[in-house]
């Protein structure tokens, strides 16, 4: 029997929350939960299929820590998209640096704003 039966959310820490808010929601199209209850800090969640993503507004603990070139090689999100090309050309726009999956998979990773990294894989619905 499977203890683990999904994923609730993935926490990222963010040092500027609108400049991450830009990109979570300016470019990738999220919108914020209203789940979130009254924290300590700052921060927004948004709603990911069954699951969320928690953008944190924390000091950062691994300020300063060089990160791999290629997303792929580091710890990410892996999230699924319907549109590939749609998601490289807002890419392209915001002038957001991003690779392609090394695996021959039709995905891609880029950093946000604060050298977290994400994974995109095409899926079709």
């Amino acid at each position: 029997m499977n203890l683990v039966i999904g994923m609730h959310h993935a926490s990222v820490v963010v040092e500027d929350l609108s400049r991450a808010r830009g990109f979570y929601e300016g470019i990738l199209g999220f919108s914020p939960s209203t789940d979130r209850p009254a924290l300590s800090f700052d921060g927004v969640w948004y709603d990911i299929g069954a699951s969320q993503i928690h953008l944190l507004c924390v000091p950062n603990p691994e300020a300063g820590l060089i990160r791999p070139s290629h997303v792929g090689r580091d710890r990410h999100l892996a999230l699924t998209v319907t549109n590939l090309d749609e998601l490289r050309e807002r890419l392209d726009r915001a002038r957001i640096a991003y690779t392609q999956s090394r695996s021959g998979r039709n995905a891609l990773f880029c950093r946000d704003p604060d050298d977290n990294g994400l994974e995109f894989i095409a899926v079709t619905v």
